[in-house]
């Protein structure tokens, strides 16, 4: 394909990719987007937990303090946690605060990856949960002060994060937001590390 029709054809998925789901676009964009919006700070940045054993939402009978009951991280999870913090120290990005549900796998990720954390109960997944809604606004009503240059590192679920974006993400993803007025938080950018 010469250069010109290539330039029109992806110019035509970015449009049809704008015009049928936000997401898309924002996963088009590029790591350098990624990397200069956290610079600017004011970001509120969600991170799915990194990569665990196979399964979904946790074993019957599980208890949030005791890790061994619970779906953990594996072993390619936490080096993927350690190229993630790996990543923000190399690009010295700023973090105001690291908070993370009280999920096992979500607390590892967050030491690996940035060496701190705080539980947030807001954070905390909702599977099989029906307070979802009230969890979200709680989120959103908390986030929407934030400003430049602070950011906020959030380390939590699938379905805590799709609540607050509409967006489906993989483990180990990182989503860039801003906080505003709306009942969402608009995804900027995105990063699979």
């Amino acid at each position: 394909m010469q250069a010109a029709s290539r330039r029109q054809f992806t110019g035509t998925l970015l449009t049809l990719g704008a015009a049928s789901s936000a997401p898309m676009l924002a996963a088009a964009q590029g790591s350098g987007d990624f990397w200069a919006l956290l610079r600017r700070g004011g970001c509120v940045v969600l991170m799915r937990h990194a990569l665990t054993e196979p399964g979904i939402g946790d074993p019957p009978g599980f208890r949030l303090d005791q890790c061994s009951t619970q779906r953990q991280l594996s072993e390619t999870g936490r080096e993927q946690a350690r190229r993630v913090g790996a990543a923000f120290t190399r690009e010295a990005v700023r973090l105001d605060e690291v908070r993370s549900s009280a999920w096992c796998r979500c607390t590892e990720t967050a030491e690996i990856a940035f060496g701190r954390h705080a539980v947030w109960a807001p954070i905390n997944s909702f599977f099989n949960d029906a307070t979802g809604p009230a969890r979200t606004r709680e989120v959103l009503q908390s986030v929407r002060g934030l400003a430049a240059p602070k950011n906020l590192m959030l380390v939590t679920h699938q379905v805590n994060i799709s609540a607050l974006t509409g967006t489906f993400l993989a483990m180990g993803e990182v989503l860039i937001t801003r906080p505003g007025a709306g009942d969402r938080l608009p995804v900027l950018a995105r990063r699979v590390f």
